[in-house]
């Protein structure tokens, strides 16, 4: 299930010195995608219990943990994995693709989940493509993401950018289609952060969006949120 340990990060969790925790699996196939070696099955490189041991050698020196992946609502095992790690003391961010809201909404009741960062991938018409698929469903992100507006935990959407993915076109559909989860309420936070390339990225001939171009990204998107920010521009 964990199939790698960043063991101190300033910006995966805001705010927050964290640890990063990355588990194995994932429902989208995004060409863009830095995690790509994980995406499918293979051998886990740290058992829970050598991660707790961890933890708890940094107790009083991290704030939280933050579970990534992949996409980490897949595993069976992760309620049980959160509960252990809230009994040690530490915060838990989780980053999703918010295609399983069923187990988001179970965390959250639970008490399991301090912040959520989901992804908001797309415009509805580019989504599928975006996310290396034929076709998508995009009721459960929906669903996901009008739980977050609701006021249920702490969150914030984020969007990479990429060329040629992204155009003017289909970040005024992502704008509408963000204005229109809950009506008569905004998203609270939404990122946009471009896109850099690495070897682990499965796809080439992909790009970062020119400088301008994701300044008026953020020009369009910027009525659609309470807070719009654009990172590593």
């Amino acid at each position: 299930m964990i199939a790698g340990l960043q063991k101190m990060t300033l910006l995966d969790f805001p705010g927050k010195v964290a640890c990063t925790v990355f588990l194995r699996g994932c429902n989208y196939r995004c060409p863009f995608c830095h995690n790509s070696e994980l995406l499918g099955p293979g051998e886990d490189q740290m058992d829970v219990e050598a991660l707790l041991r961890f933890l708890k050698s940094r107790q009083g020196l991290l704030d939280g943990v933050c579970i990534t992946g992949g996409e980490p609502t897949l595993q069976p095992g992760l309620p049980a994995l959160l509960a252990q790690i809230k009994d040690l003391g530490f915060l838990v961010k989780l980053d999703t693709n918010g295609t399983r809201p069923a187990v988001v909404k179970s965390l959250a009741q639970k008490g399991l989940l301090d912040y959520v960062a989901v992804d908001a991938k797309n415009g509805p018409e580019a989504w599928a493509a975006t996310v290396g698929l034929e076709t998508v469903d995009l009721a459960p992100v929906e669903e996901t993401v009008r739980f977050l507006i609701e006021g249920n935990v702490d969150y914030e959407l984020r969007t990479t950018l990429v060329e040629p993915l992204h155009t003017e076109e289909s970040i005024r559909q992502l704008g509408a289609w963000l204005m229109g989860l809950v009506p008569g309420k905004k998203p609270k936070k939404l990122f946009l952060q471009s896109f850099v390339d690495r070897d682990t990225v499965p796809f080439a001939g992909l790009s970062a969006p020119d400088p301008e171009a994701v300044k008026r990204y953020g020009a369009i998107l910027e009525p659609c949120a309470e807070e719009v920010t654009i990172r590593n521009l």
